[in-house]
């Protein structure tokens, strides 16, 4: 695996890793930002090259969320004796842990703190290393297309066209938000995969490549380049590797380590954001989700995804597999808006019965789109070709595709994107709760937008405007 580690002053973090004797969590929501030492003049000062240039290329604006959260308060919360664990600047929180509920009474009668909320309880079982599985030292069966297993899963939306025509995701940067990527530094097949970086926000001390198998699997999707073997849809594209999600329990406290990781990718320069994850039921069942909650709003993962596109990214993410369950609805963040929410269908376009359903609390059209995510061809731990079900997986599908027709539309900017693949799907006319926008076709989305030049600012308007959220 090739890595090109990238250093931004921005990404030096001043936060200290809350120590392991802490038992509980909190998130400190903020009042304003109003005594910040940073000016929206001088936004070098905390963002990123990248993240400026986004912003310039597609015309949006910098605002008060993108300004750090004001370091006056956060000295003001930690001489209570808490820890600060992270911290969201678009939603304007902080998280803090402790073992002394007092002291967050303390920090809510602060004036500038708006409401605070329990988001971890120390699990009951002691969390246990995660042992690496042993490498299979085997040779993939080979076929006598270039895609190898997964031609199926690409063929589906035509993004085989879009590689033919030499679109493959290059150049192009896409941050895979999961819950670990186990062996993925070791796997023979995974090794020419082009990876930026890693950064485990659940526990920056512990090894991500040591942590669940799904990320790996979800990466794999996207980013494998075997001939014959195995060709993912974006093999051409760079890598980050960021870890939200503790499989060990499920508490509140992921989605704030998820708020932080988008707000990393975005001072990464990340185009593209793939999350198979999804929320909504929790250890303490107080917290769970009712289907009114659906609104893209009221949950924080739901709220910070919905400004993703507003910073000029696209977050492509999993429906949810609660379809076949008592649930049956998505899943947040999969509910927010400017997002492509991906459901899964089989090689024969039927939805699948696991498939989550729409639509959202507000009446918005949910899922977006489908993909395969029935008996998918994925990098198991072991270095070997295998499948799996889930949405999870139809999401890095697009995902990639996404990247690859961005790289061949690089004038559009994320919202357009999203507004044109919704555009290709076979149900565009017809969206249901079930299906969305139907299965895009990818190459249709890019001779839908033809010629390349000129394109003017507003040449775009009923793209743009239809089926937006």
């Amino acid at each position: 695996m090739k890595y090109a580690w990238i250093a931004i002053f921005i990404l030096i973090s001043p936060i200290v890793p809350a120590q392991q004797t802490d038992m509980l969590k909190f998130r400190i929501s903020l009042t304003d930002k109003t005594v910040t030492t940073y000016s929206l003049n001088r936004p070098h000062e905390f963002l990123s090259e990248k993240a400026i240039n986004r912003r310039t290329r597609q015309h949006l604006p910098i605002d008060s969320t993108d300004l750090p959260v004001c370091s006056k308060y956060m000295n003001a919360i930690k001489q209570t004796g808490v820890k600060i664990v992270t911290t969201g600047k678009w939603d304007n929180f902080v998280t803090v842990s402790c073992n002394d509920e007092a002291l967050i009474d303390k920090i809510a009668k602060l004036p500038f703190v708006r409401n605070t909320e329990k988001v971890w309880t120390d699990p009951p079982k002691a969390q246990t290393t995660v042992g690496r599985d042993t490498i299979a030292h085997t040779n993939a069966g080979k076929t006598e297309n270039e895609y190898g297993a997964a031609y199926g899963q690409i063929r589906l939306n035509n993004g085989h066209k879009l590689h033919a025509a030499g679109f493959r995701g290059k150049n192009m940067t896409i941050a895979v938000i999961d819950a670990g990527f186990h062996n993925a530094d070791n796997i023979k097949l995974l090794k020419n995969i082009h990876v930026l970086g890693t950064k485990d926000f659940v526990n920056p001390n512990s090894d991500i490549y040591a942590e669940s198998d799904h990320g790996t699997k979800v990466l794999s999707c996207m980013a494998t380049n075997q001939k014959y073997i195995m060709t993912g849809t974006a093999p051409q594209a760079s890598y980050w590797l960021l870890r939200s999600e503790d499989e060990r329990s499920e508490h509140l406290v992921e989605q704030d380590y998820w708020a932080a990781a988008v707000e990393f990718a975005d001072s990464v320069g990340a185009d593209l954001i793939n999350s198979s994850l999804g929320y909504y039921a929790f250890d303490d069942t107080l917290k769970n989700y009712t289907h009114d909650h659906l609104d893209g709003h009221y949950a924080l993962i739901s709220r910070q995804a919905s400004k993703v596109a507003d910073k000029g990214m696209i977050l492509v993410c999993s429906a949810g597999n609660a379809g076949n369950k008592a649930w049956k609805k998505i899943t947040t963040p999969a509910d927010a808006d400017n997002i492509l929410t991906v459901g899964a269908v089989d090689n024969d376009t039927l939805v699948t019965a696991f498939s989550s359903t729409g639509n959202t609390a507000d009446y918005r059209i949910k899922p977006d789109i489908m993909a395969v995510g029935s008996e998918v061809w994925v990098m198991c731990t072991d270095g070997n070709v295998c499948k799996a079900n889930g949405t999870s997986f139809s999401s890095p599908i697009i995902c990639g595709m996404a990247a690859c027709l961005w790289q061949a539309r690089p004038q559009l900017t994320a919202k357009e994107v999203i507004a044109l693949i919704r555009r290709s799907g076979n149900r565009f006319t017809r969206p249901d709760h079930i299906y969305g926008y139907g299965v895009p076709d990818m190459w249709k989305a890019y001779t839908l937008c033809m010629p390349v030049l000129p394109f003017a600012k507003d040449s775009f308007p009923a793209i743009s405007q239809t089926g937006r959220d």
